[in-house]
């Protein structure tokens, strides 16, 4: 009978007994079936093989020829062809006894008997499964054994740790595949077919190039995890073995001539970028050259791009400086150059959608509007450079994007806090390791087009070091008349910049570099009113945070009244940061009682806001009583919005010094020495005592004494304060004041109104003196917002002072008392 020629061809023979024929075949098998192949039972006949090692699921061939096992083999091939297969531990013993055998074998049936010419039989086994002898039956006319059968222990499921080792041990025999080139790689067909981690790990135990006591010792080890350890552990110096004998035979290799080397490596790199569908370098170039041909760009930018491009060509692709002009080519051609996005001409479209997205702000839409009508009339401008002004939480940042979808125009926004050097504006120069455009050209080429909406977020809070001064950097790209030409250090080219819509966004405009400042279009934004907030808490948060917290389909409402006591006793802001983060925890805590399936209310009023959040933060009435003199309420305006704040002025007994505290600046300071000279320059009119000024220390103080305060607004609620000191007469209450004074008496007018018009609502005030030329300030405002509002419209001081001070005196005025006038005495 003959055999399949290549099976033939792959036998590798070991010995056996006293003739050498044993081959590993694997056929992808998965195991034995035990139930076609018969029942196993506790006595087998025993067949010795030397030099190799059986394991379950595996194929062998077997030379056959001893007597005793020639007969063997054939007794058993005509009955149930099972036969217990043991290797000798002592391979030299010729005829092997029970002492000279391994304890544990396996249970081979027999495939296939073949007798070849020249009286040799070959048997063709597969294994089933392992056993152990308990002892020997007999001893002719062949070994028959008592036997106990051994179980995988491999668990059904492996955890991730026991994959990972199942893994380990593939990508181990990959590897010596790949080192050996003596094994054949129909191998690999082989391994890459076997899905069964039990029946791998037998395969390459029977496959390890290993001492025979070591392979003996992997199929004694019953539990399948510490035997595939065992395996990975031999198979690891295998590697180590074959990766030192590549090296010396790489080391005797003659010497390739440099050019033949690179031309077979170049070669190589082609075919494995081939293989794994990476483009070679010729590729990518005529890649990047059909990229270049479809570029709007200019005659000059096209002539530095193939420039650029037949440098790149002519360098080879293995030196360090060919990625770094790849690199380069490459942000040429993505940069957008003359690529530009259509912009939306329907204005009540876009008015539309300004009005969904932002309440109130009527000013910015407003002037966005304007900049549609132009363009849409002119059919091209030079962008302006907008810069929206205003305390934090107002919407500056998100009114980009919605500028953005009423333009149709991609949306870039850069954040400008704590950007310190020069080079993260104009980029480095490409010849540095690690060179980079600046971050400005970096988000063009993001948005991919040459007009976006360009969010510079946080204009104010740039700083400068020894790297450079940003602020200066951008003072050509913030310039309508300059930025048609930027020049990026990287880009070494001119950029226009004047389709890009720039729109900055600042809290403070005192940091702002002046040139800076100069070149934009600043538009105020103020803090919004009790009545504002309601509707933006309305129509924007409460949706976003229900959506947010997965209540979008759940019934809840929360009341005007509800949202007021937020506002009033939550929050003490100018936009409504703080007051999305009160709703979200308010949400939160209805969320809860949903997810645990308790009662919640569907309709929050006031009463459950104060379930829910506990008691008020704040107080709404926060002036001061007027049962004491010397003590005015101010309006204030910082960077976080307005603010309200005290300026307290008390008399003691002394030499008529005067003592100003509170961390107050120089202009306030002055605001004080001015008001108290006037008062001197006019004690007669207001009923004061001059020998005050001889006698009683002043003391002027604004709290709180920690905080820096500063600022041209404060002279007519110094002169109220200390008037009503001098004076002992009541302030009138719920007033709150705000303007400068002169020497003569002049109240002039000041800024920040809005915001300091919204704190003073916070606080509860009811009545506010202002400059008469700061009623424009005041008619900017919605009139239903101010309505429970009284205005003073003063030019002089002794306006202020006819409104402020009361005629009743306080309720323990200062007795004040003077020594006696000695030139009077002599003189009688």
């Amino acid at each position: 009978m003959s055999l399949d020629k290549n099976f033939l061809n792959n036998l590798k023979l070991a010995e056996i007994s006293d003739f050498d024929g044993i081959e590993l075949i694997p056929l992808g098998s998965e195991g034995v079936d035990d139930e076609k192949l018969g029942k196993l039972t506790d006595e087998l006949p025993i067949l010795p093989i030397r030099n190799v090692i059986l394991f379950p699921g595996m194929v062998i061939p077997i030379t056959v020829g001893r007597q005793k096992s020639v007969r063997l083999v054939k007794k058993a091939y005509k009955g149930n062809r099972t036969i217990g297969v043991i290797t000798q531990a002592n391979p030299n013993k010729e005829e092997p006894v029970g002492e000279d055998l391994y304890k544990v074998g396996t249970v081979a049936h027999i495939i296939k008997m073949i007798v070849l010419p020249g009286g040799n039989t070959t048997i063709i086994v597969q294994g089933r499964k392992r056993f152990e002898v308990e002892n020997y039956i007999k001893t002719e006319p062949n070994l028959i054994a008592k036997v106990k059968y051994l179980e995988d222990n491999l668990p059904a499921k492996l955890n991730k740790e026991n994959k990972a080792l199942i893994q380990s041990l593939r990508e181990m025999a990959t590897r010596i595949l790949f080192l050996n080139p003596e094994i054949p790689r129909e191998a690999q067909i082989a391994l890459d077919n076997i899905e069964s981690p039990s029946f791998l790990i037998h395969f390459l135990s029977a496959n390890v190039n290993a001492e025979l006591a070591e392979k003996q010792q992997l199929l004694e080890t019953i539990n399948g995890l510490e035997q595939a350890r065992k395996l990975l552990e031999l198979m690891m110096t295998d590697i180590d073995l074959l990766e030192i004998k590549r090296e010396i035979q790489s080391k005797a290799s003659s010497d390739i001539d440099q050019q033949q080397r690179d031309y077979y490596l170049r070669q190589q790199i082609k075919v494995l970028q081939e293989e794994l569908g990476v483009d070679s370098p010729e590729a990518e170039l005529d890649k990047i050259r059909a990229k270049g041909a479809n570029k709007k760009w200019s005659k000059e930018i096209s002539d530095h791009f193939q420039k650029e491009l037949a440098k790149l060509q002519r360098t080879n692709s293995m030196s360090a400086e060919y990625p770094m002009l790849m690199n380069y080519v490459e942000l040429l051609v993505d940069l957008p150059w003359n690529e530009i996005t259509k912009d939306n001409f329907d204005l009540k479209k876009a008015q539309k959608v300004l009005d969904s997205d932002h309440f109130g702000l009527e000013k910015v839409k407003e002037r966005i509007i304007e900049y549609l009508a132009v363009l849409k009339m002119k059919g091209n401008m030079k962008a302006p450079i907008l810069c929206l002004y205003g305390p934090p939480g107002v919407g500056k940042t998100s009114l980009g994007k919605s500028v953005a979808k009423a333009l149709g125009r991609k949306y870039v926004r850069m954040a400008l806090g704590g950007l310190h050097d020069e080079s993260e504006i104009r980029g480095h120069r490409k010849t540095y390791i690690g060179a980079m455009p600046g971050k400005l050209i970096q988000n063009i080429k993001k948005a991919g087009s040459a007009n976006p909406v360009f969010i510079l977020d946080e204009i104010d809070k740039v700083g400068s070091d020894h790297r450079g001064d940003p602020s200066s950097a951008l003072l050509e790209v913030l310039d309508p008349e300059q930025n048609n030409a930027f020049m990026d250090n990287y880009l070494e080219v001119e950029y226009d910049l004047s389709k890009v819509l720039f729109i900055a966004t600042a809290n403070s405009l005192d940091s702002i570099h002046p040139a800076l400042r100069d070149r934009m279009e600043i538009i105020d934004i103020s803090g919004y009113t009790m009545e504002e907030k309601v509707q933006i808490a309305k129509k924007h948060l409460v949706p976003k945070q229900k959506e947010e917290h997965g209540l979008e389909n759940k019934t809840l409402n929360i009341t005007d009244a509800a949202l007021q006591k937020l506002i009033e006793g939550y929050t003490r802001e100018s936009g409504v940061r703080k007051l999305e983060q009160q709703v979200g925890k308010l949400i939160r805590k209805v969320t809860k009682s949903i997810a645990m399936q308790e009662e919640y209310p569907k309709v929050i009023k006031p009463e459950e806001v104060v379930k829910l959040l506990g008691q008020e933060y704040f107080d709404k009435d926060l002036y001061e009583t007027n049962d004491t003199a010397g003590v005015v309420t101010g309006l204030a305006w910082t960077p976080v919005g307005g603010d309200i704040l005290f300026i307290e002025s008390i008399l003691n007994r002394g030499k008529g010094g005067v003592t100003l505290s509170g961390q107050l600046g120089d202009v306030m300071k002055e605001s004080a020495m001015a008001a108290l000279s006037y008062l001197r320059a006019h004690a007669e009119e207001y009923d004061i005592d001059y020998r005050i000024f001889d006698y009683y220390n002043l003391h002027i103080h604004v709290p709180a004494g920690a905080v820096p305060k500063d600022g041209p607004s404060a002279g007519i609620t110094m002169t109220t304060s200390i008037a009503s000191a001098l004076t002992q007469r009541k302030v009138k209450p719920n007033l709150a004041m705000t303007g400068e004074v002169t020497l003569r008496g002049k109240v002039l007018p000041v800024g920040g109104i809005k915001e300091k018009i919204l704190a003073a609502k916070r606080a509860g005030i009811q009545e506010i003196i202002l400059c008469h030329k700061n009623r424009k300030d005041i008619e900017e405002i919605t009139p239903s917002y101010i309505s429970d509002l009284t205005f003073h419209y003063v030019d002089m001081v002794d306006e202020v002072l006819k409104i402020a001070l009361m005629e009743e005196k306080v309720s323990k005025p200062i007795n004040f008392i003077f020594p006696e006038d000695k030139r009077e005495a002599i003189l009688n």
